[in-house]
């Protein structure tokens, strides 16, 4: 389950920025490394050594991968980047069943309701993280429209969590 947290775009930018530098560089060494201990263990005569570059750089970014996820990703510094990751994975859920979910909110499914207004306020925390007011300006009448309406069926518009059990049952909703 995912939970929407109140953060300010400006430190979220930046601790991203920061621990982005942190994973290049932690990239860059890796890849160095293991590029040229390739083609020094495995290489052949100078400028025949391409393969064993490519292999050791991709084997650095599987390290890199490995670092980051295994060591790195529940640190502090990396907190901003870890919940801006979850929530648009969050939201590719919810994208992934919005056939049934639009289908869902005009039979009615409370369901169907719930995601749809948790998808809006992730979506605009999302916009707003990411600094792209403009494409929010652009949702703004169809969320406003949708909370009217659970205001009006007497829904609770403060969905900030993600129920994977909602997506289950929406995904049921015959389309």
């Amino acid at each position: 389950m995912f939970e929407l947290q109140t953060m300010s775009p400006e430190l979220y930018r930046q601790q991203t920025r920061r621990s982005t530098f942190v994973i290049i560089a932690i990239f860059l060494a890796l890849a160095m490394l293991c590029a040229t201990a390739s083609t020094k263990l495995f290489g052949g005569p100078p400028g025949d050594n391409f393969k064993w570059n490519l292999l050791g750089v991709l084997f650095g970014m599987g390290l890199t991968i490995g670092v980051v996820r295994l060591q790195l990703w529940h640190r502090p510094f990396m907190a901003a980047a870890a919940y801006g990751w979850g929530l648009k994975r969050s939201l590719m859920r919810v994208t992934n069943v919005m056939h049934h979910v639009k289908v869902g909110v005009a039979a009615g499914d409370e369901n169907a309701f719930k995601l749809l207004r948790f998808y809006h306020l992730g979506l605009r925390q999302m916009y707003q993280l990411d600094g792209n007011t403009s494409e929010l300006s652009q949702l703004v009448r169809e969320i406003d429209a949708h909370r009217e309406l659970m205001e009006q069926r007497g829904l609770d518009v403060e969905q900030k969590h993600l129920d994977l059990a909602w997506i289950e049952a929406v995904k049921s909703i015959k389309v």
